[in-house]
């Protein structure tokens, strides 16, 4: 069973829901990454989202744009992610860990390279934004074959239709985008992500983890009673891009924002 799927069935027969950080990896240097992740699972992380630097992160925000700015500045490169996982996995063997980014490094590197990879050193899932389900009909095997989960995107815009065939292709969890816009917009509603997430229960049995608009311990909490999963990104880029100058100090303060997120969803 992959770690994905192993951790959200522990999850449930906890009655817990799972918390998914998202942190750019090589920033604000690479040398900080594992050591970021690790505090992460201290403070309560059940699986990790690694984002890949890219010049152009169209689904992004300001905040994460800058953080892959930061990290390419420095040279991260994906084959350094990889590097970087299998650091994690030296002392973290159950932590999934799932890669988030775009398609054009991947294609760089070359899908079959980069899958062996990617499985060789532990990663259990991908999630590239710019490729649709219908335009995975080769890489997606790929993952599949490696016991690598391929994870998709669900918008408050996506038709239905097209929601049952994103639903087909996925596994791990489905991410359902829980704004219109990019990664660190404004104001986010649990009713309208509730209302969202009814008919995709319909489709799928996968876990649904929502995503974008997640500042803090009371969103986060609202957002677990209608969602199985969590995900944070942009609150806790933030307080890297704010601590860029100390980096010994960020560890402390990502461990302060998801524990309070922990804290606020296990209540």
């Amino acid at each position: 069973m992959n770690r994905i799927d192993q951790r959200f069935s522990e999850l449930k027969q906890q009655g817990r829901k799972a918390l998914i950080p998202f942190i750019t990896a090589g920033d604000p240097a690479p040398q900080h990454t594992v050591g970021f992740m690790h505090a992460l699972v201290e403070a309560g992380a059940d699986i990790i989202e690694l984002g890949v630097p890219f010049s152009d992160p169209m689904a992004d925000g300001p905040v994460i744009q800058k953080a892959c700015e930061r990290a390419l500045k420095q040279g991260t490169r994906l084959v350094d992610l990889l590097d970087m996982v299998a650091e994690f996995r030296q002392t973290d063997t159950t932590t999934p860990v799932v890669l988030m980014g775009y398609l054009n490094p991947i294609e760089r590197i070359g899908y079959d390279t980069f899958a062996d990879k990617a499985a060789a050193v532990g990663v259990d899932g991908v999630l590239t934004v710019d490729m649709p389900p219908e335009e995975a009909d080769v890489f997606g095997p790929l993952l599949k074959a490696r016991d690598l989960a391929a994870i998709f995107l669900v918008a408050p815009t996506t038709s239905h239709a097209r929601a049952a065939t994103i639903c087909a292709h996925g596994e791990g969890y489905l991410y359902y985008v829980s704004l219109k816009g990019v990664t660190g917009a404004a104001t986010l509603n649990a009713a309208d992500v509730a209302e969202h997430l009814e008919p995709l229960r319909g489709m799928t049995d996968l876990p649904l983890c929502v995503g974008f608009g997640i500042r803090d311990g009371a969103t986060a909490a609202e957002v677990a009673k209608v969602a199985d999963g969590v995900i944070v990104g942009s609150a806790l880029v933030n307080r890297i891009a704010e601590s860029a100058d100390a980096p010994d100090t960020i560890a402390a303060q990502l461990k302060q924002v998801l524990g309070e997120m922990r804290s606020a969803m296990d209540a």
